[in-house]
């Protein structure tokens, strides 16, 4: 069992000990950067590529979405007008 354990948790732990430090690293770089141009310039690219993981993917089917919310509509306003000439106070 403990030779199983190791055969296996070992790797995994270095693995994941390599690509925690890589991460870090990336952070990291700007800051011993000694131009101050240089320095913000690293800056910037890293916020950069930032904003650019976060920002969210545009659907590709925008024009059967709007026809999809069109045809909704159409379907809500044929209910309202139904239940409006239902009578409540019967």
């Amino acid at each position: 069992m403990d030779s199983l354990l190791l055969k296996f948790a070992l790797p995994a732990l270095t693995a994941l000990a390599i690509s925690t430090t890589a991460a870090s690293a990336l952070e990291q770089n700007c800051r011993f950067i000694q131009a101050k141009a240089d320095r913000e310039a690293c800056y910037k690219r890293q916020e950069d590529e930032l904003a650019a993981k976060r920002k969210p993917v545009a659907p590709a089917n925008d024009g059967q979405t709007l026809e999809t919310l069109r045809q909704m509509r159409q379907d809500e306003d044929a209910v309202y007008r139904s239940i409006n000439n239902i009578c409540r106070g019967c």
